[in-house]
């Protein structure tokens, strides 16, 4: 986590009571919010994540249990009450002092209209990626036409078109073409 935003986060997980592990990458997520059988209030965040994609996971995770305990359990769990309460939580760690400077004109463009995950904001995807450990990985757009990739669970595609934001790809294997987003990480298959 970023050096100065770690007393105004530790404020955070105090005044909701939250249970924070770190845990092993999950692929599907950079982390998650519950509230266990006894009441407790446990959030975990991938251990893998850089400091800024981390601070940006835990608030959006107390985010969730914020609006719910403020909006009741029936609101929708990516919704208007979660993304105002998101805006409100995050808005005080967008600052020189925490975030990049590059990072900071996108930041707050995200949090005009926060998404379910930041990863769908390909910009901020990528912008927050350059601070990660290298990887091996390349993103679908750098790829070229007709390149063949491997996901994280094997399966390998073919590139396609691009649709408006999104490309086809065809998976080998069984001919069904699916749609990745530009910013999607993957293995070139040679």
């Amino acid at each position: 986590m970023p050096e100065h935003a770690t007393d105004a986060a530790f404020e955070l997980i105090k005044h909701y009571g939250v249970n924070l592990k770190i845990v092993n990458e999950r692929v599907t997520r950079h982390g998650d919010y519950r509230r266990d059988h006894n009441g407790l209030h446990q959030i975990t965040v991938n251990a893998s994540l850089n400091k800024y994609r981390f601070l940006i996971t835990l608030i959006h995770e107390i985010a969730h249990l914020a609006a719910f305990e403020k909006y009741g359990r029936n609101i929708k769990p990516h919704g208007d009450e979660w993304k105002s309460t998101f805006q409100k939580l995050m808005v005080p760690f967008i600052r020189p002092e925490i975030f990049p400077n590059q990072l900071l004109p996108l930041l707050a463009r995200h949090f005009r209209n926060p998404k379910a995950s930041s990863d769908t904001d390909a910009t901020l995807a990528i912008a927050l990626k350059q601070f990660d450990d290298r990887s091996e990985k390349n993103y679908i757009f750098e790829l070229p036409y007709g390149s063949h990739f491997r996901i994280h669970n094997g399966k390998i595609f073919k590139k396609g078109a691009q649709r408006v934001k999104r490309f086809e790809c065809l998976e080998i294997s069984t001919g069904r073409v699916y749609l990745f987003n530009p910013n999607a990480e993957v293995e070139l298959v040679p």
